[in-house]
């Protein structure tokens, strides 16, 4: 069993600043690729940031130099440093893990976590 346990969200302004981090826990034995996604109110969900175990990064065009994804592998956690944030970032942000096993990999979700920016 592995859990993911997403945290920072919250409610800002626009402009502001705001870092989420997601701990995954449980039977780990390495972990590939990390990411996060996110998902407002009627529209579908779409690719935020992602992050290699090497620390190789992609960004959605929408985030680009804005947003920065890092990682600790060691605590086997993601994190999504969120700056200049916009109204169009409010959404719920949802990190995604993939997780092996000696003899298993598997895809996880996080709970999400509610990013809402004010105008």
């Amino acid at each position: 069993q592995v859990q993911l346990v997403e945290s920072g969200g919250g409610l800002v302004e626009v402009g502001e600043s705001l870092r989420l981090s997601c701990a995954a826990s449980g039977s780990i034995f390495n972990i590939g690729l990390m990411g996060w996604f996110r998902q407002a109110p009627g529209n579908q969900r779409e690719l935020v940031a992602t992050i290699t175990s090497t620390g190789n990064t992609t960004y959605g065009d929408s985030v680009k130099g804005r947003f920065t994804a890092s990682r600790d592998n060691a605590k086997n956690t993601v994190y999504l440093q969120m700056n200049s944030l916009k109204p169009e970032d409010t959404a719920v942000y949802y990190c995604n893990v993939n997780v092996y096993g000696r003899s298993w990999s598997k895809n996880y979700w996080g709970q999400g976590t509610q990013v809402t920016v004010s105008s």
